[in-house]
């Protein structure tokens, strides 16, 4: 299966009898999935079919899906509201009688809400049903190619994670090759810390300097921490391929990724292998980065 971004904007248009339309689709990174639709009145039924199909489609992301229609030879008609206006012209001789008041002007009148109707030009039901599959069509073609365009940027997104992978297993290996693990590296420091500890202290405390040695010798291995980097790549490598929505996956190998890196940062005593940790925890927070777009 192939990789999928979160981002993706699609556009269809179409025309059905005296209708025009066009969808606009834009999508963006999100935790789950949720599909916002905005509708002009007369095509709201067709919220439901959306939610469907991309509910089919989709599994992550926020999409915002808007519907534009206009129709050919429709102009409004504007009619008086007489009920209305009697009732506003009623109401302003009573309060005429009562103080010195300037007679309400025409424009003032149409100004109040109720006195003019804006009154759309009745449909025709079978053009309106034709209409309303046509849009149904074209949000469909929408959606295909937002999903396209989606796996098109999830396919670069791929290529960019394999690269980050690859770089962290070449860093992890030069860490496991740092002159600062060997044996006589970790025993010249031994020595170096214990000749020190002795030095602060005339009283020679035979456990205090055992715990000392141990606790030096431990933070010296990162042979463990290395190990699940080995194995966090190979997962990561194994999900790439396989592909699909596993972006949740991959965020929380992410994680995994950065945890083990700053165990060795934090063990690390040598100043080439506290560099080389500090590289790859910067490509491990690169590779972070681009997983936050992904499906």
């Amino acid at each position: 299966m192939a990789l999928s971004s979160m981002t993706g904007f699609a556009r269809s248009h179409g025309a059905s009898g005296p209708y025009t339309f066009e969808w606009e689709l834009k999508s963006v990174n999100a935790k789950g999935f949720d599909l916002r639709v905005r509708l002009p009145q007369g095509f709201d039924e067709l919220e439901a079919h959306a939610k469907k199909r991309a509910g089919e489609l989709l599994s992550r992301g926020t999409v915002y899906a808007n519907l534009t229609v206009k129709r050919a030879n429709a102009a409004a008609s504007v009619r008086v509201n007489e009920d209305v206006l009697n009732a506003v012209l009623k109401a302003a001789a009573v309060i005429a009688g009562k103080v010195d008041a300037v007679a309400p002007s025409v424009d003032g009148l149409l100004a109040i809400k109720g006195v003019i109707e804006v009154a759309e030009p009745e449909g025709d039901e079978e053009e309106d049903n034709a209409a309303r599959v046509a849009v149904a069509e074209a949000f469909d073609k929408a959606l295909d190619e937002l999903v396209a365009m989606r796996k098109r940027e999830g396919t670069s997104l791929g290529q960019i994670l394999t690269q980050r992978v690859d770089e962290v297993e070449q860093l992890a290996k030069k860490a496991e090759g740092s002159p600062g693990r060997k044996p006589e590296a970790i025993k010249a420091r031994l020595a170096e810390q214990i000749t020190a500890l002795l030095d602060t202290s005339d009283r020679f405390d035979s456990d205090r300097l055992m715990q000392e040695a141990i606790l030096i010798a431990t933070r010296a291995d990162i042979r463990e921490e290395l190990d699940r980097i080995a194995s966090h790549v190979a997962q990561a490598r194994e999900l790439i391929g396989k592909g699909g929505p596993i972006g949740r996956k991959l965020d929380f190998l992410a994680q995994e990724f950065h945890r083990e890196v700053n165990t060795c940062c934090s063990k690390s005593n040598d100043i080439e292998l506290t560099n080389t940790g500090l590289a790859m925890k910067n490509v491990v927070e690169q590779f972070r980065e681009q997983v936050q777009n992904l499906e």
